[in-house]
């Protein structure tokens, strides 16, 4: 992995471009270039590279879903020759660069490395990058929430959860959807008395209420809020035990039934 201490170089911002209803396509970039994650619609990275005269220099691409990959074939019309990279197997179209676990992507503009880690729960092929203290995990973590199991198991999301759980506390989370404020309500049915989860859905709310971006979190901040990441302690225990009507008798089976919880809510 890249050393916690590194940082994005001065001149590198983090923007998002809204797609869709709930969508974020993140845009590293400089004054010059930009590279892109999970731009599911090209006209508005065409828009913002416009608006900005940037030069799109390459596309991240962290699972298969359309909302993360419909703008690949036109971005790269019009930026031809960019790499394009995400996962293996030769089922998204347009990708230049299959990379898997323990992989290093170097983003040339401006010389930042990523360290791909592979997180299936989501669907089997999801990615995260992570690298100068700045984590891309598309729809494997969201703020107080995890994705839907489209294609993993309740066991594999958890330990993807658990393999970013392991980076440092200061990284910094830029997850593809404004979910959070759904997120809070839920995770405040199953953490009614946390008083970190209390204050934080306060501050969301009040960001939400003036329409404004709730992300990044931070690994710190979902430690102390998120139910998903929390499965292995006792008060979320408490609140599984009560709504499966049974004892639960692991890790596993408790984030199985906060997960199936989610989506029943």
């Amino acid at each position: 992995m890249n050393p916690p201490s590194s940082s994005l170089p001065d001149q590198v911002v983090i923007t998002p471009v809204q797609a869709f209803s709930d969508n974020y396509i993140w845009c590293l970039h400089d004054d010059k270039a930009v590279v892109v994650v999970d731009p599911g619609d090209a006209t508005p990275v065409l828009a913002f590279c416009k608006q900005h005269n940037l030069t799109l220099s390459g596309i991240l691409i962290t699972h298969h879903h359309h909302d993360h990959t419909g703008g690949i074939s036109q971005l790269v019309s019009s930026f031809p020759d960019i790499p394009v990279i995400g996962p293996s197997g030769g089922h998204i179209k347009g990708i230049t660069q299959a990379v898997k676990q323990g992989d290093t992507i170097t983003l040339s503009p401006f010389q930042c490395h990523f360290d791909v880690i592979e997180v299936p729960g989501h669907t089997l092929d999801h990615l995260a990058f992570y690298g100068h203290g700045v984590l891309f995990c598309g729809d494997t973590l969201f703020s107080g929430g995890c994705g839907r199991l489209f294609e993993g198991s309740p066991e594999q999301m958890r330990h993807s959860l658990n393999a970013l759980q392991r980076l440092p506390e200061q990284t910094l989370v830029y997850c593809a959807h404004e979910y959070t404020q759904a997120n809070m309500t839920f995770a405040l049915a199953v953490e009614p008395n946390n008083n970190a989860l209390q204050q934080h859905a306060d501050k969301v709310s009040t960001l939400r209420k003036h329409q404004q971006i709730t992300l990044p979190s931070s690994l710190a901040v979902e430690k102390s809020i998120n139910p998903f990441l929390r499965s292995h302690l006792q008060t979320v225990a408490e609140s599984a035990k009560e709504y499966a009507g049974h004892t639960l008798t692991d890790e596993d089976a408790i984030f199985a039934t906060i997960r199936r919880w989610k989506d029943e809510f």
